[in-house]
C-alpha cells in the first residue's frame, strides 16, 4: 500500500469515528452523492427542553391541519343552508383534499432548497390566510376557492413537521415520537366533528375556521424562536418548476377521477376515460422530463432501491386502509347494527385511536432493538388476520367486531413509524424533505384511491344507487337489507385483508439497514 493511500485511510478512519461519537452512522444512500451539499455534522446544540418546546410546536401545528380536516364535516349541512346550495357543498371538502395532495412534494421539495424556517413560514401563513377568506366568505365558490388556498397551505404541514423531527432527532430515537404526533390526528379525528358540530349549533360556522388563527400564532411563536439553532441541511439550487407542476397537474386530474368515477361519471365514460388518459400522458412527461434535467424537482433515483420504494409502499398500504375503513364503516355501522350516526362516530374511535398503541410499540423497538423490522412485520400480520376473521366471520357481534378492529388498528400503527424513519435513515440529509414530501404524496393518493375501490366494491355489490359517504342516510330510511351490506363488506374487509398482506410482504422485502444514532443506555441492544 502506498503512503498517499494509508494517509487517506487514516482520514476515512478518522472521519468515521467521529460520525460515530455524534451519533450518526455511516449509512449507504438511496441516491446519487450531492457534492454541494453540507455535509452531516454533529448533534445540533439543543437541550432537552428545547428539542421538548419544537415537538410542542410542532404537534400544535399538526394539530391545527388534522382538526380542520375533521372540524368541517360535521358544519357543511349549516353552511349549505345558509347558502342554499347542496350540490357543490362537497367541494368544501374536495377542493382542500385536491389542494393538499398535489403539493405536499413541493414543500418537501423546496424545504430542500430554501429550508424548514421559510417553508414552514409559507405554508402556515397561506394556510391562515385561507382561514380567514373561508370564515368571512360570501357565497359558496368563494369559500370552495378559500378552501383551496387553505390546502395549499395545509397541505405542506404534514410532511414539515416531519422533516423537522429529522433534523432535530437522529432515526433511532426519531420511532418514539411518532407515536405522540399520531396521537394528535387521534384527538383532531375524535374532537373535530364534536367541536364542529357545537359551533355550527351554538355559535356560527365561521368560528371553525376563526379558530385556526389563535392556534398557527401560537405554534409560530413557540417555533420559529428555536428554528435559528436547528442544524441546516438545505441546498440552494434552482428550482425545476417544468418538474413540479406537470407533477401536480397529473396528481390533481387523479384525484379527480377517484373522486367522480362511478359516482359523478361512470368508469367507463368518455369524460373518465379522457382524464384518465390526461393523467397518464402527464405522467410520462413527468418521468421522461425529471430523467433528463440536471436538477429535477422529484430524482427518479430517489423513488428506486432496497429502502424507499418498499417503505413508501408499505405505508400507502396501511394508511390507504385506514382511511378507507374509516370512510365506510359508519354506513356499516348504521345498517347492521342500527347504530345513529353520533354512535357510529363513536364506534369508530378503535380503528383510528389504538393505532397510537401499535406506533408506540414500534417507536420504542426501533430505539432499543437491533431488528427493529419485525415489529412492523408481527404489527401488520396481526392487522392482515384481523381483517381476515372479519372477511370470513361476518356479521359478529358489535364487540367482537370492535376487538377485531382495535386488533387491526395496533397493527397497522405499527407501520407508520417504521416506513417513516426508514425513508429518512436511507436518503443523503439534502434530500430529506423531497423524500419525506414524495411519501406523503404517495399515502394521499393511496388513500384516495382505496376509499374509491371500497366504494366501488359497495356499489357492485349493493347496486348503483347507494349514496355512500358524509351525505348517506342510513337507519329506517335506507332500502338496504342488513344481510346485504354484511355481504358487501365481506368483500371490502378481504381487500383490506389483502392490502396489509402487500404492506407485510413490502416490509418483509424492505433493507432493514441500522439506523443513526446514539447508543442506548443497554450495554448491547436486543435482537
Amino acid at each position: 500500500m502506498t503512503e498517499t493511500h494509508r494517509q487517506r485511510g487514516d482520514a476515512a478512519d478518522e472521519m468515521q469515528a467521529l460520525d460515530e461519537s455524534d451519533g450518526v452512522s455511516n449509512i449507504a444512500t438511496e441516491v446519487i452523492d450531492l457534492p454541494e451539499a453540507p455535509p452531516i455534522v454533529p448533534a445540533p446544540p439543543l437541550s432537552k427542553s428545547e428539542v421538548r418546546t419544537i415537538l410542542l410546536s410542532l404537534m400544535l401545528t399538526m394539530f391545527l391541519t388534522a382538526l380542520d380536516q375533521t372540524i368541517v364535516a360535521t358544519a357543511l349541512p349549516t353552511i349549505g343552508r345558509q347558502f342554499n346550495d347542496v350540490t357543490n357543498l362537497s367541494w368544501v371538502i374536495t377542493a382542500y383534499l385536491l389542494a393538499s395532495t398535489a403539493v405536499a412534494p413541493v414543500y418537501g421539495t423546496l424545504s430542500d432548497i430554501y429550508g424548514r424556517r421559510a417553508m414552514i413560514i409559507t405554508s402556515l401563513s397561506l394556510f391562515l390566510i385561507g382561514s380567514v377568506l373561508c370564515a368571512v366568505a360570501p357565497n359558496i365558490l368563494t369559500l370552495i376557492l378559500a378552501r383551496a388556498l387553505q390546502g395549499i397551505g395545509g397541505g405542506g404541514i404534514l410532511p414539515l413537521v416531519q422533516i423537522v423531527i429529522s433534523d432535530v432527532v437522529t432515526p433511532r430515537e426519531r420511532g418514539q415520537y411518532q407515536a405522540y404526533f399520531s396521537s394528535v390526528w387521534v384527538a383532531a379525528g375524535i374532537g373535530g366533528p364534536v367541536l364542529g358540530g357545537l359551533f355550527a349549533e351554538h355559535l356560527h360556522w365561521s368560528v371553525i375556521f376563526w379558530i385556526n388563527l389563535p392556534l398557527g400564532a401560537l405554534s409560530l411563536v413557540l417555533l420559529l424562536p428555536k428554528m435559528g439553532k436547528i442544524p441546516v441541511f438545505h441546498r440552494r439550487r434552482k428550482v425545476d418548476w417544468l418538474g413540479g407542476v406537470l407533477l401536480m397537474a397529473s396528481a390533481v386530474i387523479v384525484m379527480l377521477v377517484l373522486t367522480w368515477g362511478g359516482n359523478r361519471f361512470a368508469w367507463a365514460s368518455t369524460a373518465i376515460l379522457a382524464m384518465i388518459g390526461s393523467a397518464f400522458f402527464l405522467g410520462a412527461a413527468f418521468v421522461w422530463h425529471a430523467r433528463r434535467a440536471s436538477e429535477p424537482f422529484l430524482p427518479i433515483p430517489l423513488l428506486s432501491g432496497s429502502v424507499v420504494p418498499f417503505a413508501m409502499a408499505a405505508g400507502a398500504c396501511a394508511i390507504g386502509t385506514m382511511i378507507g375503513l374509516t370512510v365506510h364503516m359508519p354506513l356499516y355501522y348504521e345498517v347492521v347494527y342500527g347504530l345513529s350516526a353520533s354512535e357510529a362516530g363513536i364506534a369508530l374511535i378503535p380503528l383510528v385511536a389504538v393505532s397510537v398503541l401499535g406506533a408506540w410499540a414500534a417507536g420504542r423497538a426501533m430505539m432499543y432493538t437491533k431488528h427493529y423490522k419485525r415489529a412492523a412485520i408481527g404489527g401488520v400480520s396481526l392487522a392482515t388476520c384481523a381483517a381476515l376473521t372479519l372477511a370470513l366471520a361476518t356479521p359478529l357481534p358489535l364487540w367482537q367486531l370492535l376487538a377485531s378492529l382495535s386488533l387491526m388498528a395496533v397493527g397497522l400503527g405499527t407501520v407508520f413509524p417504521v416506513s417513516v424513519v426508514s425513508i429518512q435513515n436511507a436518503v443523503p440529509r439534502a434530500q430529506v424533505g423531497t423524500a419525506t414530501g414524495a411519501m406523503n404524496f404517495f399515502r394521499s393518493l393511496m388513500a384516495s384511491f382505496t376509499v374509491a375501490v371500497f366504494a366501488a366494491i359497495l356499489l357492485m355489490v349493493l347496486g348503483g344507487n347507494l349514496s355512500i359517504g358524509a351525505e348517506h342516510q342510513i337507519g329506517g330510511k335506507h332500502a338496504i337489507a342488513a344481510s346485504d351490506m354484511i355481504a358487501a363488506f365481506r368483500y371490502v374487509f378481504a381487500a383490506a385483508a389483502a392490502l396489509l398482506a402487500t404492506a407485510a410482504t413490502l416490509v418483509m422485502l424492505m433493507e432493514e439497514r441500522p439506523l443513526a444514532g446514539p447508543p442506548q443506555p443497554a450495554a448491547e441492544m436486543a435482537e
